[in-house]
């Protein structure tokens, strides 16, 4: 399904960590997509109030606790950086879909990195 919030669609998801060599790019690319599918099931089931955004952002969430662990793996992780970096796409993802007040730690609250 294609993402038609153009917000959303015209933005490069993890553009900093595609541009550090410690974190290979096969995985960023995989946590670009988790970022991209929430976009999806955002529009898919349109979310009326934070509670129910935060059950979607919740699931993305523990996408990247897998994902971690593939970092990890890899010889990788992430780390501070790297978290803050997600995090601020996940407040991006809530700022297009009109969330502004959405709060930024109940985003990525399930969390494990």
């Amino acid at each position: 399904m294609p993402i038609t919030n153009q917000q959303a669609a015209r933005h490069t998801f993890l553009r900093q960590m595609h541009d550090d060599p410690y974190f290979p790019d096969h995985l960023v690319d995989q946590g670009r997509d988790i970022l991209l599918r929430l976009c999806e099931r955002i529009e898919a089931d349109r979310p009326s109030d934070p509670e129910t955004l935060y059950a979607l952002t919740q699931a993305a969430t523990e996408e990247f606790n897998l994902l971690d662990r593939k970092f990890a793996a890899a010889g990788s992780g992430i780390e501070t950086v790297a978290r803050e970096w997600i995090c601020d796409e996940f407040c991006f993802v809530a700022s297009a879909y009109e969330f502004t007040d959405a709060d930024a730690e109940e985003l990525t609250a399930g969390r494990d990195w």
